[in-house]
């Protein structure tokens, strides 16, 4: 498909500050002295959105934000050069925190639930959508859901992508993804703990993983399937065919963002017109790059572009 000069716009439901730093040793009941903290934008669709700008392309970002880390949100991806739709909400928008064990190379992670939205908000949110001109090429939702929107919210946005003759990538899961896919969506990104409650089968092999994928497009649930493996790489499936890729072993300095840079990689690959086999080339290394930024940072296009010759893909039958 070529998609000339796209719109794209990425939904974040339950965006965040997400925070790093690091210490010599985790140590309980102690007072522990911290590297000085670095914070990033975070949550997945404001993710996705920051990988595509380093990838030249001008995504705009929808989220919900409030408080002094709404406020702070917002100046963080002013300073990447993202364009900010904000439903204002009452309640703060999150932090997590991220730490780094020095002499262990262990990295723990503090995922906190983020602000309950009203109806009145979570609704706005959707209107922002709705209302969005000019209409996106391609609309992407990623991320888990706050307390008080539906479970039908993602399906809502589908329906509207669908509406809108837009394209709609959605990386998501439970009852959410499953509620969406009743409408259709161009692409998603399961991990396979998330593939298996999709389908409701264990999923124990390649043949297994080829088979659910190959389903959920059969039954036009989707057109694409990316599914993530972690360490044991990813499968990309279409109606035309299907290619497994491998990464090479690697120590992770960092797990966060891997997941969400692997998602923009893919994107900013399909928008380009680039063959499957070169797509899911690009987005394992985009998620092992990830794997090698510091704190709460994502790929780097240079990066990306040094991990993707050591990266190993094979088309199955």
């Amino acid at each position: 498909m070529h998609w000339g000069h796209p719109e794209i716009v990425t939904l974040t439901a339950n965006p965040a500050i997400d925070v790093s730093t690091a210490i010599p040793t985790l140590l309980p009941f102690q007072k522990m002295r911290c590297a000085e903290p670095r914070r990033d934008p975070g949550g997945g669709g404001v993710n996705v959105a920051r990988v595509l700008k380093r990838f030249g392309m001008h995504p705009r970002a929808i989220y919900p934000a409030g408080g002094d880390t709404g406020q702070l949100l917002r100046q963080l991806l002013r300073r990447e050069d993202i364009e900010s739709l904000i439903v204002p909400i009452q309640g703060q928008t999150r932090e997590d925190f991220t730490v780094a064990e020095e002499t262990t190379g262990r990295q723990f992670r503090f995922v906190m639930p983020g602000p309950s939205l009203s109806e009145d908000e979570w609704r706005d949110l959707t209107a922002a959508v709705a209302d969005l001109a000019p209409r996106p090429n391609l609309l992407i939702a990623s991320g888990s859901l706050p307390g008080g929107a539906p479970e039908n919210f993602y399906a809502d946005i589908a329906a509207m992508a669908a509406r809108m003759k837009a394209k709609f990538v959605l990386d998501t899961s439970g009852p959410a993804l499953a509620a969406a896919l009743a409408h259709g969506a161009y692409l998603i990104k399961p991990n396979l703990r998330e593939m298996r409650g999709l389908v409701g089968e264990p999923l124990d092999n390649e043949q297994d993983w080829l088979r659910a994928s190959r389903r959920l497009i059969d039954t036009g649930r989707t057109e694409i399937v990316a599914l993530s493996l972690a360490d044991r790489g990813a499968l990309l499936v279409t109606r035309e065919g299907a290619w497994r890729g491998y990464a090479p072993p690697v120590t992770p300095v960092s797990t966060v963002g891997a997941g969400d840079s692997f998602l923009g990689a893919l994107v900013w690959s399909l928008m380009s017109d680039k063959s499957c086999e070169e797509t899911l080339g690009y987005a394992i290394a985009a998620g092992t790059a990830a794997l090698h930024a510091p704190g709460t940072d994502l790929c780097r296009p240079d990066d990306v572009e040094f991990f993707l010759p050591r990266i190993k893909i094979e088309q199955l039958g």
